[in-house]
């Protein structure tokens, strides 16, 4: 059983399988393996904000939804991306801390603290920076969502 595991975990990038160290940091495989907030709202939904990030041809997509209330807070979000561990587990990382926060303070999230609470090796800060893209993308298609609905009712 314990061969079958370290088997997986180093196909999937998340061991060195000749040393048996960890490339990723526990938070990374913890995030990985036990994603937060997987799934998604509906698009057309006014309080729902949502941000699509990343290209096939660098093998990362992100998309990450925010449900806003009246207030301004972000009560709820969702994720779904298609990469690595790290892009995984940026997303999930970053769905959890937009949560109970208002969209002013979300979009001073920075990729530089995802990846520190991630210890991100270098070549994989690319996926910090995605998430950090896909909050604030996320942020303004709320926005624009809103300005919208608040002319239809004007």
């Amino acid at each position: 059983m314990m061969l079958k595991q370290t088997a997986k975990k180093t196909f999937l990038g998340l061991r060195n399988s000749t040393a048996g160290c960890r490339f990723y940091h526990e938070n990374v495989i913890d995030h990985f393996e036990n994603p937060r907030n997987v799934g998604s709202f509906k698009r057309d939904d006014p309080n729902v904000g949502t941000g699509r990030v990343g290209t096939a041809a660098c093998g990362d997509l992100m998309a990450l939804q925010i449900k806003v209330d009246e207030s301004g807070h972000i009560t709820d979000a969702r994720f779904k991306t298609f990469g690595c561990g790290a892009a995984i587990a940026a997303s999930s990382v970053a769905s959890e801390w937009i949560k109970g926060k208002t969209i002013s303070e979300v979009v001073t999230i920075k990729n530089s603290a995802i990846a520190k609470h991630l210890r991100l090796p270098p070549v994989k800060l690319h996926c910090s920076m995605l998430a950090e893209d896909a909050i604030k993308s996320a942020v303004q298609n709320y926005k624009e969502k809103k300005v919208i609905a608040d002319a239809a009712v004007a």
